[in-house]
């Protein structure tokens, strides 16, 4: 009885260890694709031309 027991436990114990890494798996992708489309949309890019090149060069 002792040893059903103790695998009931380590049963809900990879259970639980097995969704936290599924949804950190999920979490990781998720970030992943939100990362790559912002890539592509035009309102979200930066500008080649930066402040160095409004101004002239110091003497």
């Amino acid at each position: 009885m002792y040893e059903f027991e103790l695998h009931k436990i380590m049963h809900a114990e990879l259970l639980r260890r097995s969704d936290l890494r599924r949804l950190a798996d999920e979490a990781r992708r998720s970030r992943r694709v939100a990362r790559r489309s912002g890539r592509q949309e035009p309102g979200r890019t930066v500008s080649s031309g930066g402040v160095r090149d409004r101004f002239t060069p110091a003497a």
